[in-house]
């Protein structure tokens, strides 16, 4: 490798984008994290996914 001035490529390193020290309100845990429900259509939850592709990040929401 030192020949043909070949090298390997290094692992890129995790970035943290997360700011948990913030001074914006924090939306109440109106569920309590109780998810069972005796009703249907009582309770809606959701969630936001993000993937990482060559083309940049892919996002959608269920």
């Amino acid at each position: 490798m030192q020949l043909h001035a070949i090298r390997c490529k290094g692992k890129k390193r995790f970035k943290v984008t997360t700011d948990s020290n913030h001074t914006l309100p924090i939306s109440p845990d109106l569920l309590n994290r109780e998810f069972s429900v005796s009703v249907p259509d009582k309770v809606w939850a959701g969630d936001i996914t993000y993937i990482a592709t060559d083309e940049g990040w892919l996002f959608w929401q269920s």
